[in-house]
């Protein structure tokens, strides 16, 4: 069988996606929704409740940016969430893009639709925060069913030991469970802290260092956020595996930028993009995993640059990917 022909963009083509370009950027409505996915996704009824809108409505607006590429979509069971797409140097209309883009992000946004996305992310972080309450027995041996930390510990250890950070230097580790992570941090370095909002989960993590004979931790409840808050400044922020149950995962890059010390290094080790639904359930995943560009916009967007990184395949499907980033 002959190969089939690549269609070329005649100029009429790039003409036609230049009007829906202009269509749909010629509404203050469809301009403040791109403001709101800056640097997050959201369902469709996530936004109706932002905007305060009937879905129909809310639905024919996306329908005209996805139109025009200004949106993405990606279906994680029966939800659809939309995102900024990723525009190619290879778009012919690239530039107009990103200038309508940088325009629209030096916009504030209204005081209510604010209110309302922090809304949603607390409606988010409440459920994550009640599955790990009333599951703590069972999370670690549900997160197995995914990934166990020794199919990918040496990778891990590869990308710590490449920091080349002092023994003195301060780490976190975010969502420890049963430690072995930090157990593998704590024979590196002198101050090691575990931070997790969940009670049930930091009490389990404190019984299994202790069963380890190790002491010398700090603690800590709470959210990144609090940690801020509570003035903690750090060399080496570790989240591991534990992104895809965030509220914002773009806000987590944010927060944990600004724990980081000069030099500091942020080190995120979460699956990549997948459609196995169940893990909803089962571990309490808010998101099945992350396109690698979404971790390079999320830490370019707060002034962090992406250093080491590797990527790892499971045998049962998954996808692995273990990035650094470091202040520049």
């Amino acid at each position: 069988m002959p190969p089939v022909a690549e269609h070329v963009p005649t100029g009429t083509d790039i003409m036609d996606q230049l009007a829906n370009l202009c269509k749909a950027s010629a509404d203050s409505l469809r301009l403040m929704i791109l403001r709101v996915l800056r640097g997050e996704s959201y369902g469709v009824q996530e936004l109706t409740y932002i905007f305060d809108m009937i879905q129909s409505r809310m639905s024919h607006h996306l329908k005209v940016l996805a139109n025009a590429e200004l949106v993405a979509t990606r279906k994680e069971g029966t939800f659809v969430f939309y995102r900024r797409p990723l525009i190619s140097v290879d778009d012919p209309h690239h530039s107009l893009k990103l200038s309508l883009l940088e325009s629209i992000d030096h916009v504030v946004l209204p005081a209510d639709v604010a209110e309302r996305m922090a809304a949603v992310r607390e409606d988010r972080g409440r459920s994550s925060l009640s599955f790990f309450d009333k599951n703590a027995s069972r999370i670690q041996e549900n997160q197995d069913l995914i990934a166990t930390y020794d199919q990918y510990e040496s990778c891990m250890q590869e990308l710590i030991d490449a920091s080349a950070l002092p023994g003195t230097a301060s780490v976190l580790e975010v969502g420890p469970g049963k430690g072995d992570l930090l157990a593998q941090l704590c024979t590196q370095f002198t101050a090691v802290h575990a931070l997790d909002n969940s009670e049930e989960m930091l009490s389990q993590t404190r019984t299994a260092m202790e069963a380890r004979g190790i002491r010398s931790l700090h603690y800590h409840r709470g959210s990144p956020e609090d940690a801020l808050a509570r003035g903690l400044r750090l060399d080496l922020v570790v989240v591991n595996m534990v992104l895809h149950h965030m509220a914002s995962p773009a806000a987590c890059f944010e927060t944990c930028r600004q724990l980081l010390n000069p030099a500091g290094l942020l080190l995120v080790a979460d699956l990549k993009a997948h459609n196995q639904t169940w893990v909803r359930e089962t571990c309490g995943d808010l998101w099945l995993g992350f396109e690698p560009e979404d971790l390079t916009n999320w830490a370019n967007a707060v002034g962090l640059k992406e250093g080491q990184r590797i990527f790892l395949g499971l045998k049962n499907g998954f996808s692995l990917q273990m990035r650094l980033f470091h202040l520049p």
